[in-house]
């Protein structure tokens, strides 16, 4: 039996640095998997984040209202690195010019 298959769905996981934490994020974020994201962030005690999403595939209104929460809570202090995706969806939403956005 082949148990290669599809890449999963969706998958977050962090590495702490210091005080630094990097967050990567894969698949879709949606009402779904939100939270598990956010949790994810915030799981460990850091200063810095950086949430790398460019390997997600779908984003909606609550991945969007978990980065602006993270937004909040670590202001100065967030970095989110867009795949293609969550870029437009952020640009459509009129957070693309936001400084904790980095390129797609």
């Amino acid at each position: 039996m082949d148990q290669g298959g599809a890449p999963p769905v969706f998958s977050a996981s962090a590495e702490i640095d210091g005080d630094h934490l990097q967050v990567l994020v894969a698949g879709e974020v949606d009402m779904a998997t939100a939270d598990t994201m956010l949790q994810t962030a915030l799981r460990e005690p850091a200063k810095r984040i950086t949430l790398d999403l460019s390997a997600v595939t779908f984003f909606d209104s609550a991945a969007i209202h978990a980065v602006v929460r993270l937004a909040q809570q670590f202001p100065g202090t967030l970095t989110v690195l867009p795949s293609r995706q969550v870029r437009r969806v952020l640009e459509i939403s009129g957070l693309g010019e936001q400084s904790w956005l980095g390129p797609a």
